[in-house]
């Protein structure tokens, strides 16, 4: 096996992002974590939990899954299910008594080597605010499933944008048995 990490060549290191450069190409790569933990939350009323926070970079309130850091916090060896247990609790308020690794892939191939996890989580049960930590701001959204797609349309009418992992999501909802059962 090739270690890729040995043709890297570093270019900009900063407090949570590098710049990377192999075989000619730049890419993003996170120096605080291992990894990035997308959760697809459904609530026993049949309800998506989806999270909505101002991000930087576009300058705009974007509406997104619960989502996260692993190995970003005092346990580097953190695993994706207890970030994503972490998370859950941590953005939206609820605690979740299933919760199955469903898919990892990248997040944005030609510009990061992250890795995000989609988690299904389920029976959930509300056990605190909600919100972020102390830097986030976070709003939390239960959203019917069967009003998900018009509640969607009306976020974007109203100037918010959509992270696309949220259609992810809504996939992994109608072709996964975890769901269901």
């Amino acid at each position: 096996m090739i270690d890729l990490m040995t043709r890297d060549t570093t270019r900009y290191q900063g407090r949570y992002l590098s710049l990377l450069e192999r075989d000619g190409w730049e890419f993003s790569s996170r120096s605080n974590a291992s990894g990035v933990v997308g959760l697809i939350a459904v609530t026993a009323a049949g309800e998506i939990v989806l999270v909505e926070q101002y991000r930087k970079p576009i300058e705009a309130s974007v509406i997104e899954l619960p989502a996260g850091l692993v190995g970003d916090h005092a346990d580097p060896d953190e695993s994706i299910l207890s970030a994503a247990a972490r998370e859950l609790e941590e953005e939206t308020g609820f605690a979740a008594d299933r919760m199955e690794l469903l898919m990892a892939c990248p997040s944005s191939a030609g510009m990061s080597d992250e890795i995000i996890s989609f988690v299904g989580a389920k029976g959930l049960t509300r056990v605190g605010p909600g919100g972020g930590d102390a830097s986030e701001s976070i709003r939390v959204h239960i959203v019917p499933l069967a009003e998900v797609d018009s509640w969607l349309t009306r976020q974007l009418a109203d100037g918010k944008a959509l992270d696309p992992k949220i259609y992810a999501g809504l996939f992994w909802l109608q072709s996964r048995d975890f769901f269901s059962n």
